[in-house]
């Protein structure tokens, strides 16, 4: 149960209700998060848009149901649109599921390194090799700049597995981008990756 109260349970009430000024709210809140998660994960804006419209009409039918308590909207949003991510990936391709245990990488991925990268293509070729459970992990922290534990709930997992998949998926970005051309022209179909956070893992008292 969360400690604190979730903060879309007010709004969510009212979409309940279908207030049409909350319908519009929420699309507002939550909307670009859901382009910027679905396009990380799929890599292309007019699927991401799919996705995110599908998981807008979820909501319309879950708002009436919703409880809260029982999980963070936040949280639920998260996880209904990487399923339907996974559903559009398994669609369009048999891609592994990275679950195998690996040891800790103890060194931070060099942040002057992807700076230098972080508005070029190679970073999104690179995010797009990642193996999908890693490149969840990535997206969740690093993108939507989840805590650690907020992370872990919406992947379903614990913290350690977490902080195992990040270990391994900036092990594969530091390889890949080592191993890509020094420059590569930007696609004009995809927009600019924006500047990764620092790597220091996030906890609950980062949000």
């Amino acid at each position: 149960m969360p400690s604190e109260a979730d903060p879309d349970a007010a709004l969510l009430a009212r979409v309940a209700r279908a207030e049409p000024a909350a319908v519009r709210a929420l699309v507002a809140r939550k909307l670009p998060r859901l382009l910027a998660l679905a396009t990380r994960m799929l890599g292309d804006r007019m699927e991401a848009e799919d996705i995110a419209q599908e998981a807008f009409v979820r909501i319309w039918k879950h708002a009436p149901r919703w409880r809260e308590g029982e999980a963070r909207f936040d949280t639920w949003l998260h996880r209904v649109a990487l399923n339907l991510c996974y559903d559009r990936l398994r669609a369009s391709r048999d891609e592994p599921v990275d679950e195998l245990p690996d040891s800790v990488d103890p060194g931070p991925l060099p942040d002057a390194r992807l700076e230098a990268h972080a508005r070029d293509a190679n970073v999104r070729a690179a995010l797009a090799a990642l193996p999908a459970r890693q490149r969840e992990a990535i997206v969740l922290q690093y993108y939507q700049e989840l805590s650690n534990l907020d992370a872990a709930a919406v992947m379903g997992i614990t913290v350690e597995a977490l902080e195992s998949l990040l270990s391994r998926a900036r092990r594969n970005l530091r390889a890949s981008l080592a191993a890509a051309p020094a420059s590569m022209p930007a696609s004009p179909a995809q927009p600019a990756a924006p500047h990764l956070p620092n790597t220091r893992p996030r906890t609950s008292d980062d949000t």
